[in-house]
């Protein structure tokens, strides 16, 4: 056997239908997609359909919910505020707040406050007084020998039970004593 006997089994390979070519075709004209439509032009595909099976995002159950207010909150590494203590940004011995952040340059905005994570080493002795903190940005402040403050929050109020109708009922009938029955009731209005 040489290279040049060498071929693929029969059947193997088909040409390419050529759509367009005249009606006699059997793919010529509307070239196998029917009569205008979204279906019809090029370049369309329909975004999540599959072919009338169920498709992944209705077979999938919901889940939670995104708020339509959610809080914007900038994050700081611990590492960031080490570098900007390490340039004379921040001063380790005053206590550092969202304000002096954000003027010293480690936080762009404000927003709804800032929050501390873990990532990067802080050597310096530091109070921050900042709005949230990680368990583990927290342990590693305490490490270096300063300490996290973070605003105390209020427990929201529970709210009251109304109180049922049964319990209206027994309220408002309490110490008035109504007839027991209807014959009681003619008794006492023929006596008089």
């Amino acid at each position: 056997m040489k290279l040049n006997q060498l071929s693929d089994n029969a059947g193997s390979q088909k040409n390419r239908i050529r759509v367009g070519r005249g009606i006699g075709s059997g793919k010529g004209k509307t070239c196998g997609r029917g009569m205008k439509g979204q279906k019809s032009r090029s370049g369309v595909a329909i975004i999540g359909f599959e072919g009338g099976q169920m498709p992944l995002h209705r077979r999938l159950p919901k889940r939670g919910f995104s708020p339509i207010h959610p809080k914007k909150i900038m994050i700081v590494n611990v590492g960031r505020i080490q570098s900007a203590i390490d340039a004379g940004k921040l001063d380790a011995k005053d206590p550092i707040t969202t304000d002096k952040l954000v003027a010293s340059g480690v936080v762009r905005r404000k927003k709804d406050g800032v929050r501390l994570l873990c990532n990067g080493d802080l050597n310096a002795k530091v109070t921050l007084e900042i709005e949230g903190a990680s368990k583990a940005a927290i342990a590693a402040v305490e490490k270096a020998g300063g300490k996290v403050v973070l605003p105390v929050r209020a427990a929201p109020e529970k709210p009251r039970k109304k109180p049922s109708k049964k319990a209206k009922e027994v309220d408002s009938n309490k110490g008035v004593s109504a007839p027991d029955n209807k014959a009681d009731s003619e008794e006492q209005s023929g006596s008089t």
